[in-house]
């Protein structure tokens, strides 16, 4: 059980509140926002949806587990029945990241078997990055957390080499303007991505933490995992409407919006 100050617990309870009003705005806009662009690019928006609808749903969850497990700023962490479920995040992370990647590829407008061949390498390697992970998160040992860690940076670094060589050379057919919003996006994706394994590695890099050290790296990580969610799934699904947007315009599209 770690007990939190009431800034803490406060800034634990505003930042799941700030997480699940941000998936939810985005899930509506990107529905809503289906006529603004061509129908072959309306897939990439639907996806978008579903990816922050997932997140909304599991901060939900999140926000509920995070009171229940709470008595006078004192918050149960484990495992067990009444304590604060990190597997949400997991189960959560392990839908939506294949998504985001799937989202990516449909908003380009690749030729099917282009599509295909990134699809089939993407998404496994991200479902495995994720499932690497998860034993790792929940053990108390260092050793185990090491082992892990290396063991789903593996598909980390086989997603990167994807991202930044393969998808590099349909980004010549892309309308100006589009390869430079791709870029950055891509870029994105990479920096929200990186706060997930400091956020993993500040329990081992602090030795013997003390009490009041425990309940700041508990509070830091959900802080760390929420700014990154918000990052890589609300402005990364906003960020996709604008490259529909672009591409749909070039493409002849009237932009009446």
């Amino acid at each position: 059980m770690l007990q939190l100050s009431n800034t803490q617990w406060s800034s634990l309870y505003n930042i799941f509140s700030f997480g699940l009003i941000s998936m939810l705005a985005t899930t509506v806009f990107t529905l809503v926002a289906q006529s603004r662009v061509l129908p072959k690019y309306r897939a990439a928006l639907v996806m978008s949806s579903m990816v922050t609808f997932i997140a909304g749903y599991h901060y939900f969850r999140i926000f509920n587990s995070f009171n229940e497990s709470s008595m006078k700023n004192a918050v149960t962490v484990g495992t067990s029945q009444g304590s604060f479920n990190e597997a949400y995040r997991y189960v959560d992370w392990i839908l939506t990241v294949p998504l985001l990647l799937v989202e990516v590829i449909a908003v380009l407008g690749l030729a099917k078997a282009a599509a295909n061949s990134l699809i089939t390498r993407l998404v496994p390697a991200s479902a495995a990055m994720i499932i690497l992970g998860y034993p790792g998160e929940i053990s108390s040992a260092n050793g185990t957390k090491i082992l892990y860690g290396i063991l789903s940076t593996l598909p980390f670094l086989y997603i990167l080499y994807v991202l930044f060589v393969e998808l590099t050379k349909s980004l010549d057919r892309q309308p100006e303007g589009v390869a430079a919003t791709i870029g950055r996006l891509r870029l994105l994706l990479i920096a929200t991505w990186g706060v997930y394994p400091i956020s993993y590695l500040i329990p081992i890099l602090v030795k013997n933490p003390s009490v009041a050290q425990m309940a700041n790296l508990f509070t830091d990580r959900q802080i760390g995992y929420t700014i990154a969610d918000v990052l890589a799934k609300c402005v990364f699904g906003l960020t996709i409407y604008k490259i529909a947007k672009m591409k749909s315009v070039a493409e002849g599209m009237k932009d009446d919006h």
